[in-house]
């Protein structure tokens, strides 16, 4: 038996399936009562690693985890202000965004603000297993990381896409690289008196970041920023392309044909990837203009290059880079490589060994976020924030969270996934046919 039942279990404690726990407790306090979300940290912890005391969302604080599903809800971005004795001074800013560790902030006083909904950290899943019965899913078996169980009907994954590291890089010493997500402790833990050679690799708003951050928490080293692009430009946005991030639009695009999918994801590609936020722009060119007014050479930027070759040798790493234009190689040796890669396009490892073990050939989800599984099934399972190609580019962003999590609870509340309206109960492996 598992050593736990529960009628959902959600994995992972991010914006994705606070915004569930919320939508819970608001629309469905008998199933939240029985819901419980496990998190592999010790607190609700988003995006530590580029918690910079200067950065900003590039959100909308009302695209918060619950107002644009319930304007009046006491879970809000706006309530949260309230409740900590900020409203005043956020509306004072002026500001539509507030700044990344603000939100970071919010989502902490939300799981600590849950009445119904329980979250359990410290908790890391090591492994889901289907739960066959007479050749039905009947539901899920997640194994922690102590060994403990937990049996559930209903499963919803919110771990977020797996990082990105370039083939070339992944050789290296890991202690030599350092993506986006976890900067902040690997940095802090480094010496700030000595001259690292730095190079930061990629062109966005992670990589820019870094960059700029990087002269002030090593205050000796001597960055260099690599990118395969002609240079740094700012996200291409309007008025009238935001509306593609509207929830409303995800009706549209996944209803689309599959070639249209694919050509608004590329048209819609500079407005969220491979860009860089204005303010962000704007600081970043003053620092190289400073530097280079100064005359300290400290900065550089090598553009229209890629890097063909990385090896470590001794206490450094040896990067072959490669002019795209004319095919001239050079080396350029550093003591630290920065990531600011993003993350992978494909469906996070934890879903394709899911798949695996159900047996599904491909991974395809429904309009609600429910994973398509091809056998009767009074059970069910949902993904997160791994459906741009189904669902649009704003699926791994807070734009449409609220709604989200609406759809996923109003699909487990219908009961439309059920192929056998009488639901048998969870059972364990050891009791599966």
């Amino acid at each position: 038996m598992a050593d736990r039942d529960v009628e959902l279990l959600a994995i992972g404690a991010g914006p994705s399936n606070l915004a569930l726990a919320v939508a819970l407790e608001e629309l469905a306090p008998d199933l939240a009562r029985n819901a419980l979300i496990i998190e592999r940290n010790q607190e609700v912890s988003w995006q530590p690693g580029m918690l910079f005391p200067e950065a900003l969302s590039n959100t909308s604080f009302l695209k918060d985890l619950v107002t644009l599903r319930n304007p009046r809800s006491r879970f809000s971005f706006l309530n949260y202000l309230h409740s900590t004795g900020r409203l005043h001074h956020f509306v004072n800013m002026g500001s539509l965004t507030p700044y990344r560790a603000e939100v970071a902030d919010y989502l902490r006083w939300t799981a600590q603000s849950l009445a119904l909904v329980e979250v359990q950290y410290g908790r890391r899943s090591v492994d889901v297993s289907p739960v066959w019965t007479g050749g039905t899913l009947t539901g899920w078996t997640t194994t922690l990381a102590d060994g403990q169980t937990i049996a559930s009907r209903y499963l919803v994954l919110g771990t977020g896409r797996d990082i990105r590291i370039p083939e070339v890089l992944r050789g290296l010493k890991r202690e030599r690289v350092v993506h986006s997500t976890e900067y902040q402790p690997r940095i802090a833990a480094l010496r700030k008196d000595l001259p690292y050679r730095v190079v930061v690799v990629g062109g966005g708003q992670s990589a820019a970041e870094l960059f700029y951050s990087v002269q002030t928490d090593l205050p000796e080293c001597r960055p260099t920023m690599v990118m395969r692009s002609v240079g740094l430009n700012t996200y291409e946005t309007s008025k009238f392309t935001n509306e593609l991030f509207f929830p409303s639009f995800v009706d549209e695009f996944h209803a689309a044909r599959p070639e249209a999918r694919a050509q608004i994801l590329a048209e819609m590609r500079p407005t969220n990837y491979a860009g860089v936020a204005p303010g962000m722009m704007d600081s970043l060119y003053r620092q190289v203009y400073l530097d280079r007014l100064s005359g300290r050479s400290r900065l550089q930027m090598i553009t229209m290059h890629d890097i063909t070759a990385a090896r470590d040798e001794g206490d450094e790493i040896a990067l072959e880079i490669t002019d795209w234009r004319t095919g001239a190689v050079r080396e350029l040796r550093t003591d630290l490589v920065l990531l600011g890669t993003g993350f992978s396009a494909r469906m996070p490892r934890s879903v394709r060994r899911l798949a695996e073990r159900i047996g599904l050939p491909d991974i395809a989800v429904t309009r609600d976020y429910r994973l398509v599984i091809d056998r009767p099934s009074t059970a069910a399972c949902y993904l997160h924030g791994v459906n741009e190609q189904t669902h649009g580019i704003a699926d791994s962003l807070l734009s449409v969270m609220a709604n989200r999590a609406n759809d996923i609870l109003q699909d487990v509340l219908t009961g439309d996934h059920l192929d056998t309206l009488a639901a048998a109960p969870v059972t364990t492996p050891a009791a599966a046919a």
